[in-house]
């Protein structure tokens, strides 16, 4: 068995604040935008969300890698965050299933991380200032050297990344006899949404991010699907612009996360830049249809502007965040589209909003 020597490593965030701790993962240095996930497990199905794509992860969970890796957790090829913050970090696995500890992992994959950091102060310290720029370095512990290698990573807002992490060419998932087909616009999408879909029985095609409209009209779906994914929705005019020649269609469409805010852009509601965002598998949510309140998995720091749905009068707020009232999901008045700003795939989660899958396949019956 492989045993590990703790090497010093330095975090660093954007208004000067130091934390010192032990380096785990690659050796190197890593910068993005610092961001903190409550969920009390899947920390693999997080490292592989492409949404997280161009962001530093901070676990509040004070126990990480206790139970290793396993291949059919991951939520893309490989993990896509830029680096890593944990309290206390396990190089052991408990599961006899898993196919790798959690260090040999992020090793594998080139991630950068950081443990033995007070990440109770730490997470304080974002939901008071907001997320911010940060770097790790396990190979840099000079801190003048690291600010000045700061101050050259990108500020997420403003920030196109859907397109990186997209696929690169179409492909097609489920039976071939489905009885219902659905183009999916790939903005960084998660395999268990795709899962969730082709379980229902419906054909899939996955189109890169920036695939014009009239390609993907083309392939003559009953029904369009618009992704979750990284970055700044407002940096995206290409995918505006196809979900607006979708919705001329007149065909469902139900989007997800990022998906969620392309479709509001595209009826002419704005998006912004939230204080610090909501990520963890413990987000509560009001479905105002119903009335009933959902336990959901969020992972997003831009939402759209509620004021905005009032006055454009095209959409309705269907359901809202219970802790501070954002939107959470909206419907279209005049035409059968919908989205939530959460996860309903729940990977990780709670299942208490899978239902919208089954909506959605209704409209595509209907």
């Amino acid at each position: 068995m492989k045993y590990y020597t703790k090497k010093p490593a330095v975090l660093i965030l954007k208004d000067g604040s130091v934390f010192h701790g032990s380096s785990i993962g690659k050796t190197g240095t890593s910068g993005g935008e610092i961001c903190f996930n409550t969920s009390m497990t899947g920390y693999q199905e997080v490292y592989t969300d492409p949404s997280y794509y161009g962001q530093v992860v901070v676990n509040t969970t004070a126990h990480i890698g206790n139970y290793g890796v396993v291949d059919l957790e991951q939520e893309s090829a490989k993990p896509t965050i830029s680096g890593l913050v944990v309290h206390t970090f396990s190089t052991l696995a408990s599961r006899k299933t898993a196919s790798d500890r959690l260090q040999e992992y992020l090793e594998k994959h080139g991630i950068v991380g950081i443990a033995d950091v007070d990440t109770r102060q730490l997470v304080r310290h974002i939901r008071t200032k907001g997320a911010m720029n940060c770097i790790i370095s396990s190979e840099i512990l000079d801190l003048e050297q690291l600010k000045a290698e700061l101050d050259k990573v990108p500020d997420m807002d403003g920030l196109e990344l859907a397109s990186q992490v997209s696929t690169k060419e179409t492909y097609e998932l489920g039976p071939e006899d489905a009885a219902k087909r659905i183009a999916v616009l790939d903005l960084g999408i998660k395999k268990s949404i795709m899962s969730n879909l082709t379980e229902r029985g419906c054909k899939l095609k996955v189109f890169p991010a920036t695939t014009p409209y009239e390609e993907i009209a083309q392939w003559q779906p009953d029904g369009y699907f618009i992704s979750n994914g990284p970055g700044d929705p407002g940096a995206m005019p290409y995918a505006v612009e196809t979900v607006k020649n979708m919705l001329e269609s007149n065909k469902p469409l139900f989007g997800i996360c990022l998906g969620h805010q392309v479709l509001g852009l595209a009826v002419g509601a704005n998006t912004y830049k939230m204080h610090h965002g909501h990520r963890g598998a413990n987000q509560p949510v009001k479905n105002l249809v119903t009335g009933r309140s959902e336990i959901t998995s969020q992972n997003h720091g831009f939402a759209v502007k509620s004021e905005d749905i009032i006055e454009k009068g095209k959409l309705k707020v269907t359901h809202v965040n219970l802790n501070d009232g954002t939107v959470e999901g909206f419907e279209m008045k005049d035409k059968p589209a919908f989205s939530v700003q959460y996860h309903p795939e729940s990977s990780p989660g709670p299942h208490d909003s899978r239902y919208l899958f089954d909506h959605f396949i209704e409209l595509l019956n209907d």
